[in-house]
């Protein structure tokens, strides 16, 4: 895959970048969540997805994500009725990750090719009301004693298995 150079400006980076983006959107909880919100768009920026869908008007870490919040797509959405409602115009299916509320886990789950993955912030995880709006509830596998991964860490592994079997070879 080429990249265009990083001499060029904004606008032919981003230009350059946006036919290798791929059909996976990813939404984010702010809610207390400032630096996993900017390593996430960190995060996936090397999955190249259309667009990241901040949820909440709280101020996210922007040194978190390392710059690369200026090669994306953003959207910011004031409320979680607002990401519904752009999920659903979008006709895209929504996929939440969140354990305890699990319906199949990523290793078996049946990911749709064009989605929105949705991450919970760690205190407050998902509400209800969004779990009603899931297509699929996902949830990732853990064999510590540890209670659930930091949300970074889980959306890196749920974009690195959409990507693994969309995208490898």
């Amino acid at each position: 895959m080429k990249v265009a150079p990083f001499e060029l400006p904004l606008d032919e980076i981003r230009a350059s970048l946006q036919p290798l983006r791929r059909p996976l959107s990813v939404a984010v909880l702010r809610a207390r969540n400032p630096f996993n919100v900017g390593a996430i768009i960190r995060v996936a920026h090397s999955f190249l997805v259309r667009e990241i869908l901040l949820v909440g008007d709280e101020r996210w870490y922007e040194r978190g994500a390392m710059g690369m919040d200026r090669y994306e797509n953003i959207v910011a959405l004031p409320t979680e009725a607002d990401l519904i409602a752009h999920v659903r115009a979008t006709g895209r299916p929504l996929v939440v990750f969140e354990k305890d509320a699990a319906r199949v886990d990523l290793w078996h789950a049946e990911l749709p090719g064009d989605c929105v993955m949705l991450f919970g912030s760690e205190t407050a995880g998902v509400s209800d009301e969004l779990l009603r709006a899931a297509d699929l509830i996902v949830g990732i596998p853990m064999y510590g004693i540890n209670h659930s991964f930091p949300v970074t860490v889980a959306a890196g592994i749920a974009m690195a298995e959409w990507t693994r079997r969309f995208y490898a070879g």
